[in-house]
């Protein structure tokens, strides 16, 4: 049986705050505010999987509420939802990611994000895709005020 998750999470960007995204550090004097490092795109990663087998939602699994989750490692918890997919007899076939970022450009980027999510995932690189666009200075995008990502995953038990 193959089952397919999706998810979109937007977080605020700010000063003194680091941006992470896909477990990867990018230089920028704005980051990403979260109650764990805030990596967006981890999450998205996360909750698409959550969704695929419909076990709840990320604040379900890992609340926002708990002091155990504060400042934790986006990797940790995508490492903790593969458990359960394992678990369940699922493993991860792709991933479709789209990360929305005015500024930094990303490009130089997305080959150390994909080879990171594959490695978490126990994929390779060419069954996890991540794009990047902008707002073409319109919205929250836009305006650099937030960033949003979107991931689409596909599992089997096969």
């Amino acid at each position: 049986m193959i089952r397919i998750g999706h998810s979109t999470d937007t977080h605020r960007l700010e000063p003194g705050y680091r941006l992470l995204i896909g477990g990867v550090r990018i230089p920028h004097v704005k980051g990403s505010v979260g109650h764990s490092d805030g990596d967006c795109l981890l999450h998205t990663v996360c909750e698409s999987l959550i969704g695929a087998l419909s076990l709840g939602d990320l604040g379900s699994l890992f609340p926002d509420t708990s002091e155990e989750f504060r400042g934790i490692n986006s990797s940790l918890l995508v490492r903790k939802v593969m458990e359960k997919i394992i678990e369940r007899g699922y493993h991860v076939v792709n991933i479709d990611s789209t990360v929305y970022l005015e500024r930094p450009k990303l490009q130089q980027y997305i080959p150390q994000i994909r080879e990171n999510i594959a490695s978490l995932l126990h994929i390779e690189p060419e069954f996890v895709s991540v794009k990047a666009t902008t707002g073409e200075r319109v919205g929250i995008i836009g305006r650099e005020e937030a960033i949003m990502t979107e991931s689409v995953v596909l599992v089997s038990n096969d």
